[in-house]
């Protein structure tokens, strides 16, 4: 997951300069600078970074920062993606970086009318290591059963009867499970009562 990680950080890095500060993305509201400030808090501003995922009392924090970080630029803020991480983030999990960095280069792909990528298998089955072990923590205020699948294989299997079924390659799982739904790529099948429960659920949480 380090190497894929990696490709995604500098693909999303050139993708970033090649469209500008001003392209638009997929969060609402975001344009290229502020996800390029937005991932030099998340990495080197350990201070502010909690307000990311906190919000509350941190998120006065977070936005001082944000501003900070905008005003360097758009050439600087991707030279210091580029260089990786801080030393101190080989102790978490390489999925977090694999899902981060997929995530948002999928934001800045789709909001610039690029299609989805369909051939590149190292990654789906990266994407797919990384779904089996988040899809318990994302799915767990779901009311209903849910099967994630791919190729007719189980990626995994949640809550009981009745089920839904969410159907298509691991990044398009990956966009729809981040609240990403209206880009993701994927069918849903199954139960309509589950299917219901499955799109009225808030998976931000």
């Amino acid at each position: 997951m380090i190497s894929l990680a990696r490709s995604e950080r500098t693909e999303l890095c050139d993708l970033m300069l090649d469209l500008g500060p001003d392209a638009a993305t997929v969060p609402d509201g975001w344009k290229v600078r502020d996800l390029a400030a937005h991932l030099v808090v998340r990495e080197r501003d350990a201070w502010a970074a909690p307000g990311i995922v906190l919000g509350g009392p941190f998120k006065t924090m977070l936005e001082a920062a944000m501003q900070r970080r905008r005003r360097q630029g758009l050439e600087d803020l991707v030279d210091t993606i580029r260089t990786g991480p801080p030393r101190w983030w080989k102790y978490l999990p390489a999925g977090a970086q694999l899902s981060e960095y997929y995530i948002h280069h999928e934001d800045v792909r789709r909001a610039n009318n690029h299609q989805p990528r369909t051939e590149d298998r190292d990654l789906d089955e990266g994407l797919a290591r990384l779904l089996t072990a988040m899809a318990p923590r994302v799915l767990r205020t779901v009311e209903s059963g849910v099967d994630l699948i791919w190729e007719g294989r189980v990626l995994y299997r949640h809550g009981s009867e009745p089920r839904a079924i969410l159907d298509g390659p691991p990044g398009e799982l990956l966009l729809y499970l981040t609240g990403r739904r209206q880009i993701a790529e994927v069918e849903i099948g199954g139960d309509e009562t589950a299917r219901d429960v499955l799109e009225n659920t808030d998976l931000t949480l």
